[in-house]
């Protein structure tokens, strides 16, 4: 099963496949990343309930995407500037989707987060559902967390082990490379930062057919490192086996399992 129904998927991160997958479901991620959304919103009312302050003075998203993130927060904090990054060059269009929302002093800048030059004494660091993609989470946390000033805030999101587990049992190599429990956290975090606040709460989507379910990876950018070779037989056999061990009700469930954490730095 496991060679039948995955072919010629790369288990290694790869940047440019990653990149490429976005740049394909950048115009349908919006309407179709529902946890995603969910995501962005409950991670953004996290920080505020920890007591992030209104007024931020500097901030930085990374993996803003189509702005999911961004609105939340724009929603229910002032900054005085603001970095937004995305793997993904054709993101920018976020930023100018953003209208008058924005500080005047916003940009965007294209790249990966493990390299991009990052300003000094930032008050607010946030993403969402992106660091799943890191292969070395600690050194990126230990990076961010030295652009943080002291007090300053980090509020993240990736997935737990649990994510797409039905995916996994029937073969699937395509995991991110850094699907993190709640549990795990504390050893990828620098001791500079406290955790404040950290859940793990899976969400459950259902689709008719195993097609609608792969349009909704493809849509949503997910599959980073999936090939896509798709024969009518591989799909036919592939629904068949989904069905048998995960089907419910004649519906197919994905599992999707979001880790949300706020954290500050302590000194």
């Amino acid at each position: 099963m496991k060679d039948m129904a995955f072919p010629h998927i790369r288990p290694h991160p790869d940047q440019g496949r990653i990149r490429q997958s976005f740049r394909r479901g950048l115009d349908s991620y919006h309407r179709s990343a529902s946890v995603q959304a969910d995501i962005a919103a409950r991670l953004a009312g996290m920080l505020q309930a920890q007591g992030a302050p209104r007024q931020i003075g500097a901030a930085l998203e990374f993996g803003c995407g189509t702005g999911h993130l961004t609105r939340q927060l724009l929603q229910r904090f002032e900054t005085g500037s603001l970095i937004l990054n995305d793997l993904v060059p054709e993101a920018a269009c976020a930023l100018r989707a953003l209208d008058g929302t924005v500080p005047a002093q916003a940009r965007f800048e294209p790249g990966p987060i493990e390299t991009l030059p990052l300003p000094q004494d930032l008050d607010l660091i946030a993403s969402a559902s992106t660091v799943q993609w890191i292969p070395d989470l600690p050194a990126l946390t230990a990076r961010l967390a030295a652009r943080l000033k002291p007090g300053g805030w980090l509020a993240l999101s990736g997935f737990g082990r649990g994510q797409f587990r039905e995916l996994a049992a029937l073969g699937s190599a395509a995991a991110a490379p850094s699907y993190l429990d709640a549990a795990e956290w504390r050893a990828v975090l620098p001791e500079s930062m406290e955790i404040l606040a950290i859940e793990q709460r899976p969400a459950v989507l259902e689709f008719g057919t195993a097609l609608e379910l792969l349009k909704h990876l493809r849509q949503t950018g997910v599959n980073g490192h999936a090939q896509h070779s798709w024969s009518r037989r591989r799909l036919r056999d592939f629904e068949a086996a989904y069905r048998a061990q995960f089907g419910r009700d004649g519906r197919l469930p994905l599992t999707y399992d979001p880790v949300l954490l706020a954290a500050r730095k302590t000194g």
